[in-house]
């Protein structure tokens, strides 16, 4: 914690000891909705009740990973990076029905020294594995800051271990793969043999075996993929591997062509678990690649996942991107999936040659529940539960001492800080993925700003320098004004402001977007909307335009 956070939570406690002019500069949120309005969805009804959607989970949830305990549940993570808390677990009977039943690092001690660390650092594609020889879960990944670590429970709903460390797991894209014969591996992506690159993007996939008893790997660390399928052609970023044993045989499964608009997934097989390892003569498995200009596209596909149904057939998890015309989506790398289907010579694929990633599908025999994970939906949060919902996520820490929902029965309490949103530490800030190119979003606040520089409000957030913040602020003169403004690598600049109405103590603050374009709006009762600023463009929030490996939030901000 900094020395500045430190400060703040005292003179938190003392604004909530009675002082009423700094009650006045705590920030306090009714509620908050968000109704997410795609126009596929309403001109692609779904056709029948085992039909669904993909995405199955729309938004940023990338670098998927799946298990089973062969009786039935399917437990899912994604990444999460410096977001708290960490790796969000959902779990379905069926694959089709999803629930977010928490998140596996849920405590700051499973995630070390985040602050300080970039949005698109901390944690990396995580990986879920059941081991049914002795009935446990493993969870591990690479803190891009900290290092490889794998967490592990017994029961999956409950709370996971503290992290156990693997520093001599190098690299990013760990996964366990537990043999039929007891014996337990850690495939890994990492540097080019001897760390000696021959062009950007060599890379290795490697594995080392793992001492279930000890909790610790064993034995040397074998290079079992050189640089990808064809090596000769030099391919970039063999990553994300996973292990399976199906048939006998050894299947290793891995990304490859980076997560950009080359991205795809490869496979090779073996006899044996440290190789050697073939390739499919007809890889990728899986890729949009080679497809041109599309309606509804589906990019970036690969990072994928397998895992056996209970009645034998095999489906893919795996990441895939939505743009908009063809070029570019807030909503960052989503959560897919899709059946498997075998090649004569016996090996797993999703696509070939210009096959499409669907956008619905169906399972035999499951039936579509009321509260989907998928499509247009609506959701409200009236903050009168005693502890954030799972969908909210605050940056590299808990925000302890910065929010409160105890304070003010049935309000979120933001406690307006210094630390701000364009730092690599933990403001006062809340928010949740947007899962929607067009939706719509709104909150009622009570704020009294005191002094200059107090703002509260909506902030839309992809990383440290692309943001938008529509907020209550006091003008130089002291009056109070709403505005608009744009946050980049050169600073803030202010997009629209007007004086705030006379009950600006109490404002609905609402944010539209097109996909294209938001537009931003402010009621004093909730009823009559005046425009603040619209046609505000969007792209500027996108992967396309600023980077990155996640995608955009939105949600309660406060500074001073």
């Amino acid at each position: 914690m900094s020395v500045r956070q430190s400060i703040f939570i005292v003179f938190a406690a003392v604004c909530i000891s009675g002082d009423v002019a700094a009650q006045d500069s705590v920030a306090l949120f009714d509620y908050f909705t968000y109704k997410g309005c795609d126009g596929y969805y309403n001109s692609n009804p779904l056709p029948d009740e085992s039909a669904f959607y993909n995405p199955i989970l729309p938004g940023w949830y990338s670098d998927p990973s799946i298990c089973t305990n062969g009786k039935g549940d399917y437990f899912l993570v994604t990444s999460t990076f410096v977001y708290f808390p960490g790796v969000p677990i959902f779990h379905s009977r069926d694959l089709v029905n999803w629930k977010l039943i928490g998140h596996v690092l849920s405590r700051p001690s499973q995630l070390v020294n985040m602050q300080g660390q970039g949005v698109s650092g901390g944690i990396f594609a995580p990986a879920i594995s059941y081991n049914p020889a002795n009935g446990t879960y493993y969870m591990i990944t690479t803190n891009v800051g900290w290092g490889t670590f794998f967490v592990k429970t017994e029961d999956p709903f409950g709370s996971w271990s503290d992290p156990i460390r693997l520093p001599e797991v190098k690299g990013i894209d760990p996964s366990f793969f537990f043999d039929d014969d007891g014996h337990a591996y850690i495939i890994n992506n990492d540097d080019a043999p001897d760390y000696k690159p021959e062009y950007s993007g060599h890379r290795t996939i490697r594995i080392r075996e793992f001492d279930t008893a000890a909790d610790k790997t064993i034995g040397e660390e074998r290079i079992l993929v050189n640089k990808g399928v064809v090596p000769a052609d030099n391919p970039i970023w063999i990553e994300g591997p996973h292990m399976y044993k199906i048939r006998g045989s050894y299947f290793l499964m891995s990304a490859e062509g980076g997560t950009g608009g080359r991205h795809s997934e490869v496979v090779f097989k073996s006899d044996s678990p440290f190789g050697e390892f073939v390739p499919w003569e007809h890889n990728p498995i899986l890729t949009q690649r080679t497809l041109s200009r599309r309606d509804n596209p589906v990019t970036c596909a690969g990072h994928a996942d397998l895992v056996q149904t209970l009645e034998g057939d095999w489906w893919a998890v795996f990441l895939g991107c939505r743009p908009l015309n063809n070029d570019f989506e807030n909503l960052g790398r989503e959560t897919f999936l899709m059946p498997v289907k075998w090649s004569d010579d016996g090996f797993p694929y999703m696509t070939q040659g210009d096959d499409l990633v669907p956008l619905v599908l169906s399972r035999e025999g499951v039936t579509r529940g009321d509260n989907v994970t998928f499509g247009n939906f609506d959701w409200t949060d009236e903050f009168d539960n005693p502890a954030l919902g799972a969908e909210w996520l605050t940056l590299r820490s808990p925000a302890t001492g910065l929010y409160s929902l105890a304070d003010y029965a049935g309000q979120l309490a933001l406690y307006p800080s210094d630390v701000s949103t364009t730092e690599e530490l933990t403001p006062a800030f809340i928010g949740r993925r947007l899962q929607h190119h067009v939706f719509e979003c709104s909150t009622r606040m009570h704020f009294n700003p005191q002094f200059k520089g107090e703002s509260a409000g909506l902030l839309l957030f992809k990383d440290e320098t692309h943001q938008y913040f529509m907020a209550l602020e006091l003008s130089a003169g002291g009056d109070k004004e709403i505005t608009l403004r744009r946050i980049g690598d050169d600073g803030e600049s202010v997009l629209a402001v007007h004086v705030a109405p006379e009950s600006a103590g109490d404002v609905y603050m609402k944010i539209t977007s097109s996909g294209l374009a938001f537009a931003f709006s402010y009621s004093s009762d909730g009823d009559n909307w005046t425009l603040l600023k619209d046609d505000v463009d969007a792209r500027y929030l996108s992967t396309a335009l600023a980077g990155g490996f996640t995608g955009t939030l939105v949600g309660m901000y406060a500074k001073k």
